[in-house]
């Protein structure tokens, strides 16, 4: 008899991935979420409709099946894990990084922000801290203490088709209006870890291929190779056939909502554990994953003022746009015309000493 899994969610960027890689793997695989967002899954996976929210509904819409893996992608991971002990194999959770101390305050930390990379053994969130922190850190320790031999897969944003608020559609919206310039902060070197969601699907499913590594522990996903603002823009703006002027302007609150990433601090997860122990590696490199995504979002746009525009939380003010631009453009005509005094003429060369020929002492440049 076929092993079975039970997808909590599924119906996410990551999800259908996840269902159909357990279905190549023959489990038996059943879905359940609310029904809001149905994904057209294969006849063979059973849907069950359930609010993962709430102890009660989910129980009774599983009225005491039990099940050899259970994936929760969804929902709330105390209720999930509470619901599952003792009715599961091996129970693979998918969480986030905000549990970890300074990732939605980084004044929490000094100095300010997170050391990179930050490693799964990094400080969680404690008294004092941002409550969404607490909430995600106990979430978390509630589910190792319901099911102690549990996975926790820490996702970080997850890109790609289907996504609730889609970084890409910033940029290709705009690019769909005829914009040619994008506001960015601090010149776009933001760093903050992603993950395609076709990879991320497959770090979780090699959680599932080795339940006796993974057991207890957590793990940190993003992609091999992270981009910071720039490049992203960069690759989606290649893959448009456009090419994007970026407008540098500093941390300032009223203008992050004319930013397509408004983060003023870098956040790049440690993934060396799922490397070394369950052997992870990019099944598509995040350059392509990107194009792919930004040319899936051409092809499938949002509906302007929609529902998925809202929670993107990206008001398409060109009028206050060109405003910061023009702001911009003010401000590097007049650096521009600031002039520094002379450098000594021994500053512009090399600081290391280069002599033509053997000598004692200083070189010809008198270094």
């Amino acid at each position: 008899m076929s092993a079975t899994a039970l997808v909590i969610g599924g119906s996410g960027p990551t999800g259908p991935h996840v269902v159909e890689g357990l279905r190549q793997r023959g489990f038996r695989v059943s879905v359940l979420n609310r029904g809001v967002h149905p994904y057209p899954f294969a006849d063979d996976v059973e849907r069950i409709v359930g609010d993962p929210h709430f102890a009660e509904a989910m129980e009774a819409a599983l009225a005491g099946r039990t099940f050899d893996v259970t994936v929760a992608m969804y929902g709330r991971l105390r209720v999930t894990s509470q619901v599952m002990q003792g009715r599961t194999g091996h129970f693979i959770a998918v969480g986030g990084c905000v549990g970890y101390r300074g990732f939605v305050d980084p004044r929490e930390n000094f100095p300010t922000g997170m050391m990179t990379p930050v490693r799964e053994d990094a400080p969680m969130a404690g008294e004092g801290d941002h409550l969404f922190e607490q909430q995600v850190a106990r979430a978390e320790a509630a589910m190792f203490e319901a099911i102690p031999g549990a996975t926790l897969l820490r996702y970080p944003y997850v890109y790609g088709p289907r996504q609730v608020t889609p970084r890409e559609w910033s940029l290709v919206r705009r690019v769909l209006d005829g914009r040619r310039s994008i506001v960015v902060m601090h010149g776009g070197m933001t760093l903050f870890s992603h993950i395609y969601s076709e990879n991320a699907a497959h770090a979780l499913l090699l959680a599932v291929d080795s339940p006796e590594v993974a057991a207890g522990k957590a793990y940190n996903c993003a992609d091999d190779s992270q981009v910071d603002q720039r490049q992203l823009i960069e690759i989606g703006a290649k893959a448009l056939g456009v090419e994007m002027e970026l407008i540098s302007i500093p941390h300032v609150e009223q203008a992050q909502r004319a930013l397509i990433q408004p983060v003023p601090y870098h956040f790049l997860g440690d993934v060396y554990a799922i490397r070394a122990e369950l052997g992870y590696r990019d099944l598509v490199p995040a350059p392509e994953a990107i194009a792919r995504t930004v040319l899936w979002y051409r092809d499938n746009p949002l509906e302007y003022g929609g529902e998925y525009e809202q929670r993107r939380k990206d008001v398409f003010d060109y009028d206050a746009e060109d405003r910061l631009i023009a702001l911009y453009r003010d401000y590097v005509t007049a650096v521009e015309q600031v002039e520094f005094r002379a450098l000594h003429e021994n500053y512009a060369h090399h600081p290391y000493a280069h002599p033509k020929a053997r000598r004692q002492g200083r070189d010809e440049k008198g270094r």
